[in-house]
């Protein structure tokens, strides 16, 4: 269901990123502030990471974040880092109008494919990632190379 009243927008001002901070800690809670995030998002750009968000009036409503990658795997793809919608407007088609623009971006980019990991403990979000036409095609492992840093402010 196409809801007419959302805008989608990239978001490369400081001052948009600074609005999404809240959403994306739904997704992202380990986020410290408004400040670390923004500085986080700069570097990730300088990587060709690109947030977009779902606007309905001032209110950031959803987000995604992708980027353009290459392995021996997919070739040249794009990888969905980050997807959420407030839990509010969820069932309205927002998630699936964001991952079209990481669709469509991916498109315009020569990527041959789109993917993205999910959380094993996170059943709905598989259950849409599937009615949106993406598949399982493996198990994402992860291991620490060093143990958490505590972060000092000066």
């Amino acid at each position: 269901m196409e809801n007419k009243s959302v805008v989608y927008l990239h978001l490369e001002h400081e001052a948009q990123q600074r609005k999404a901070f809240e959403l994306m800690l739904v997704l992202r809670p380990h986020l410290e502030d408004a400040d670390t995030f923004v500085q986080q998002l700069a570097r990730q750009a300088s990587q060709g990471y690109r947030l977009y968000g779902a606007f309905e009036g001032n209110e950031v409503i959803g987000l995604i974040g992708f980027r353009e990658l290459e392995n021996l795997l997919y070739g040249h793809f794009t990888y969905v880092d980050d997807l959420v919608v407030a839990t509010s407007r969820r069932q309205l088609g927002i998630g699936a109008a964001l991952l079209e623009v990481a669709r469509e971006q991916g498109s315009q980019q020569e990527c041959s494919h789109i993917v993205l990991d999910t959380g094993l403990h996170m059943p709905l979000a598989q259950r849409f990632y599937f009615r949106e036409g993406l598949l399982a095609r493996g198990l994402h492992f992860a291991e620490p190379l060093s143990p958490p840093q505590a972060v000092t402010h000066v």
